[in-house]
């Protein structure tokens, strides 16, 4: 493995930077501690420009190499935790009640910072490398918002790399998935209004809990009745809300969940089918049934040729038999999506440490990661902004 030695040799202030960061996490739009951290670190490495405020908390860095080309590669890290109580029991856990950073993106944030210090050191590149810390990517739109307030309009780019943490693969493993490689994602609501009884009479009722649990069910077969199997679509339901008393039968029940796609096509189909199965529930039951559906996540398609020179930068950090391109998407979402739809570029995946899935109370992120993240995200800078 080829960390660049000027990363290796900052890896304890990335450490100390990534435990702070993890001890203090804040949820999407909240960040701004972390943005204030982000800022005053860039601008103390000598960073050219530092832009904050955009997307609400989000920062952006711009950082000239030593030719004088007008080509600018970005790199974007998130900086947003989720409403998780951490279980982990490490000396720098969450200080903040009912918030964790499970996902990893203090460690996307620190390596981001890690690569940002080495560029402005050594800026052994001709361009403009620009360092994107977004916030909000757990489902709340940080990259649209960034991308409304005119992130690339202010910040002309012609391609921007990411990477996200795994700790499904071994430390140091880089994978990749040219094209489509992770899903789409709707989220949907679904509200059922029947008719309360007293628990002791539910003969006079509607009874919406009755009713949404069985939707429940039948929304089971969207996928399985509907989707070719040569597709890949899924369907889950993930909240149900009813009820506050133990002698009322409830008068409404909600439902909540998401659907992952890599079609528009297979998107339309599951939320048509779904709409159908709400509105033969009210005519069978004679009640009033509401479904909304909203796009939250793009399906996050990797540029095949910039994927290619992302591969390259990888096999140049951890070794060719480390790097891999696989086939198979992930039918996760990410909202770097929405700004490679605009800009073209490529997401890899990084492993690391750890025998917990990210989004679980008991996440751990392996900090051997850091400096690979970092050297993985200042190599492809130099590499497609070459000197000479």
């Amino acid at each position: 493995m080829t960390v660049m030695p000027e990363i290796a040799a900052a890896e304890a202030e990335l450490v100390d930077i990534f435990e702070d960061l993890h001890a203090h996490p804040e949820i999407g739009f909240e960040e701004n501690r972390t943005a204030q951290i982000v800022a005053e670190k860039l601008r103390a490495y000598g960073v050219d420009e530092v832009h904050t405020g955009i997307g609400g908390t989000g920062v952006v860095g711009l950082i000239r190499g030593k030719g004088t080309g007008n080509r600018c590669v970005g790199l974007r890290a998130d900086m947003d935790a989720l409403p998780i109580d951490e279980a982990t029991g490490l000396p720098y856990a969450s200080q903040s009640a009912g918030k964790m950073h499970a996902c990893g993106h203090d460690g996307h944030t620190t390596m981001l910072l890690g690569a940002a210090r080495y560029l402005a050191e050594t800026r052994n590149f001709d361009g403009t490398a620009m360092v994107v810390f977004q916030p909000a990517e757990e489902g709340l739109g940080g990259a649209r918002r960034m991308l409304a307030e005119g992130l690339f309009e202010r910040f002309p780019c012609d391609e921007i790399y990411g990477l996200h943490n795994n700790p499904m693969a071994a430390p140091g493993e880089v994978s990749l998935v040219k094209g489509a490689a992770m899903a789409g994602a709707q989220f949907f609501d679904i509200t059922v209004r029947g008719q309360g009884s007293h628990a002791a009479m539910p003969h006079q009722s509607r009874d919406a809990l009755v009713i949404a649990s069985s939707l429940v069910g039948q929304i089971q077969t969207v996928v399985s009745r509907n989707v070719p199997a040569t597709e890949t679509c899924v369907v889950s339901v993930t909240q149900i809300h009813s009820g506050a008393a133990y002698n009322v039968v409830p008068a409404e029940a909600r439902l909540a969940g998401t659907i992952r796609y890599f079609s528009d096509e297979m998107r339309d189909l599951a939320e048509s089918r779904m709409a159908d199965l709400c509105k033969g529930a009210a005519l069978a039951y004679g009640v009033e049934i509401d479904f909304d559906s909203h796009n939250v996540f793009d399906v996050l398609l990797n540029d095949a040729d910039l994927s290619d020179a992302y591969l390259d930068a990888a096999r140049e950090v951890v070794g060719g038999d480390k790097v891999s391109e696989r086939t198979t998407p992930l039918t996760g979402s990410e909202d770097f999506a929405d700004m490679l739809k605009v800009v073209p570029g490529a997401y890899c995946m990084v492993g690391h440490s750890g025998d917990m899935p990210l989004h679980n109370p008991g996440f751990v992120l392996g900090k051997e990661i850091l400096p690979v993240g970092a050297s993985l995200l200042s190599r492809i800078v130099e590499k497609r902004l070459p000197l000479g």
